[in-house]
């Protein structure tokens, strides 16, 4: 089985000793990804756009999504980021969950982590 690494510049990645996604067995497991921005919703946006550049590289797109978690210090941060959600899926949502958690930075409001499969 090939395994491909994909990095994406993240100050994290040499720190902590990952890439943003690795692609194997069919799939692409993209990290656990923060963005910048003021808020949840602008950070929520800049997390996709990394999360999109990897799915790009990889060979896939949101459209084959298939698993999304979704991390954030205070729940209550994460409605304001639905309607963001929802036109990134569209017509292809995936499986979801959410959890509350701490996350590397106080700075960082939301945290998202994909799994894609790659198209035949």
């Amino acid at each position: 089985m090939t395994i491909k690494r994909i990095h994406s510049g993240g100050e994290f990645e040499p720190k902590v000793g990952y890439c943003r996604a690795v692609v194997a067995g069919g799939f692409v497991h993209v990290a656990g990804t923060v963005g910048q921005g003021d808020d949840a919703p602008a950070q929520c946006r800049h997390a996709l756009q990394v999360i999109e550049a990897a799915l790009t590289e990889a060979g896939c797109s949101f459209a084959d999504v298939i698993r999304v978690t979704y991390m954030l210090p205070d729940r209550h941060e994460f409605e304001p980021c639905w309607p963001i959600l929802a036109e990134t899926f569209g017509a292809n949502p995936p499986a979801a969950t959410m959890i509350e958690c701490g996350l590397i930075d106080p700075k960082y409001r939301i945290e998202i982590e994909v799994t894609a499969l790659l198209p035949d």
